[in-house]
């Protein structure tokens, strides 16, 4: 079966380095360190799960002070290994004005990238706030969809304050506003969305122009409304995503099979489904 993963990181020194101390924090939540790999350990990885991976660049520039994982460095790792990475997540800070205005028409106009990843939590923004809408107006004249994490999130838990973060800033609300007000938009919520997955639920039902990759969390722990609807109200909604590295493959792959779905669901899950609403060919294209 063809598995597209809509949702991979790097997972190089250049990656993790952008988001420190973010990083370091996460190390002390874990219990343990987040070691880099080489790039080609990266695509051995993919082409061990077998898996055409959809890589995610970020910037994080104005909130930490760290130089992006950039879209030219993520397009350069797609353009070395086009059998593997079939395409890639843009990143643009929005605060950075028209700086990110450029950025994003680079992204998709010279590079050719699908579309654009936001991290509301770690960015400190919520995808709502009326201040970012000249970018997602030039995102929705590019015509390419964005991925928005919603829910909580790892980094900067444990930490006084959250390190500053809100997790509030990824409420499935602030998706629905956006899908209101931006109707041609397709919008990809990324990860379960708890402790908010009954809002997500909604949102991605009543808004045909949302759809939701339920990475970043281990499957036997879905909650039981979440398993029933994947098989039956949100079966043509739902993308398989691994939030790469954050769950091994094999775990996360065995745990999608003792689910118990019919090779229907699965094959919607895990390519149908993102082909149809990605645009994405046997060629990636």
């Amino acid at each position: 079966m063809r598995i597209i993963d809509v949702h991979c990181y790097p997972n190089t020194k250049e990656w993790i380095a952008c988001q420190q101390p973010y990083v370091d924090a996460l190390a002390k939540y874990w219990k343990r360190a987040w070691v880099p790999k080489t790039e080609d350990e990266v695509i051995r990885d993919f082409t061990d799960a077998g898996v055409e991976a959809i890589l995610v660049a970020l910037d994080l520039e104005t909130t930490v002070a760290t130089p992006p994982c950039s879209n030219d460095f993520v397009s350069a790792m797609r353009k070395r290994h086009p059998g593997r990475i079939i395409q890639a997540w843009g990143a643009v800070d929005p605060f950075k004005g028209e700086a990110a205005i450029h950025e994003a028409k680079h992204a998709i106009q010279d590079l050719g990238m699908l579309g654009f990843h936001f991290h509301p939590i770690m960015g400190h923004f919520a995808v709502n706030d009326r201040r970012l809408y000249p970018l997602f107006e030039v995102i929705h004249e590019l015509k390419v969809p964005v991925m928005i994490d919603v829910g909580t999130t790892g980094m900067g838990a444990g930490m006084p304050g959250g390190m500053g973060a809100r997790i509030r800033h990824a409420h499935p609300s602030a998706l629905d506003e956006l899908a209101a007000d931006f109707p041609n938009l397709t919008i990809i919520a990324a990860h379960t969305g708890w402790p908010w997955v009954e809002e997500m639920t909604a949102v991605a039902l009543h808004k045909g122009n949302v759809f939701w990759e339920v990475s970043g969390y281990a499957p036997k722990y879905f909650q039981p409304q979440l398993k029933a609807d994947i098989r039956g109200r949100l079966k043509d909604k739902i993308l398989f995503g691994s939030d790469y590295p954050s769950i091994p493959y094999e775990r996360l792959l065995r745990e999608w099979d003792e689910l118990g779905y019919s090779d229907d669901i699965m094959e919607r899950v895990f390519y149908r489904n993102a082909e149809r609403v990605l645009g994405l060919g046997k060629s990636g294209a």
